[in-house]
């Protein structure tokens, strides 16, 4: 069971790769949600003010972050480098994404893409960070060329 939980994606059946990956993408969507709840009605605190109320917390966002580590650890672990950033951050880059860009603006200016941008980098970075830490750990699955080298250097006479 431990083998069908921490082994290597590429070498399960491609649905359950598929089905994992989803489940992934999934998971990485519902902390989002969970975290970071839309409120679609932001408005102004007070009449006049230009801060409007926002559903962000710092444990909201601790929490995420958090949620999107392990994810990209697990992914990391099982599967190549790329799929971390596809599985685990582009969801929640997606959907912040559709968050600001829904959001009533002002009319004079709107921060909302260099907040994304900044996020984006973020996530993407943590999540790639993670997923490379991650692979280290990783057991050695014998492709590695090292023992032919040791071998065939052994082997001369």
């Amino acid at each position: 069971m431990t083998e069908k939980l921490l082994g290597p994606l590429s070498k399960r059946p491609w649905t359950e790769r598929w089905l994992t990956r989803l489940l992934g993408a999934a998971l990485s969507s519902a902390a989002y949600l969970l975290c970071l709840p839309w409120d679609l009605r932001n408005r102004p605190e007070s009449p006049g003010s230009i801060t409007e109320t926002t559903s962000m917390t710092v444990v909201g966002v601790t929490a995420l972050a958090v949620c999107l580590l392990l994810l990209a650890a697990y992914f990391g672990l099982r599967d190549a480098l790329a799929w971390p950033l596809l599985v685990v951050a582009a969801p929640p880059i997606t959907l912040m994404y559709v968050a600001f860009h829904t959001r009533p603006e002002p009319p004079d200016a709107s921060l909302w893409p260099l907040a994304w941008a900044f996020s984006t980098l973020v996530i993407a970075a943590g999540v790639l960070v993670t997923g490379s830490v991650a692979r280290r750990f990783k057991e050695d699955t014998g492709d590695s060329m090292e023992g032919l080298v040791l071998a065939h250097h052994h082997n001369q006479p």
